[in-house]
């Protein structure tokens, strides 16, 4: 299964440890394991002394190199070791050394981050103001409501559940409710 991870480096080199990695992974024959390489940057304008505009990227995650790998129950020990032992690598986050596997990026985390380098995007909702739906998980799964907001931007809407007699707005994840 293929799981992002994040590599700790020296504050300055991600760049050429990013460089190290995928010229790495094509000369030990890795690319069935070590799938992508990924510095997140953003681009900014900024104003000069003399009033001139410029762009600047700006690294979103300073020190840290994200690496998309694949997982067979544990993680490959060759690719492991072929990503730790980079040059300007000092770790994985998540693991404590001493040979422990280190804690993938949970898949919202990273699908947040890919959305906002714009390397993927949010399917477009078909939920609406007004649509009576049904909730098919968390401690109200079963109950029929109707969505009174829908915020595409932060994957929630906001549904009128029955509690003690009364509608109460709630707001749920657009994944645990479906139209009926």
């Amino acid at each position: 299964m293929k799981r992002w991870y994040i590599v700790t480096t020296y504050s300055g080199y991600e760049n050429s440890v990013k460089t190290d990695l995928e010229r790495r992974r094509v000369s030990m024959n890795m690319e069935d394991q070590i799938y992508q390489v990924l510095i997140p940057e953003e681009t900014v304008e900024v104003i000069d002394k003399k009033g001139n505009k410029k762009q600047k990227v700006n690294k979103l995650f300073p020190g840290y190199v994200f690496v998309e790998m694949e997982v067979d129950g544990e993680m490959d020990e060759k690719a492991w070791f072929m990503v730790r032992n980079t040059p300007k690598v000092t770790g994985f986050l998540g693991s404590s050394g001493g040979g422990t596997k280190p804690v993938p990026v949970t898949n919202d985390e990273m699908n947040r981050i890919l959305n906002k380098l714009g390397m993927i995007t949010k399917p477009k909702s078909e939920l609406e103001k007004g649509d009576k739906v049904e909730v098919i998980s968390g401690a109200f799964a079963g109950q029929i409501s109707e969505i009174v907001s829908v915020n595409e931007e932060k994957g929630i809407v906001t549904v009128l559940i029955e509690i003690f007699g009364s509608a109460t707005p709630t707001e749920l994840d657009i994944a645990d409710v479906k139209k009926i």
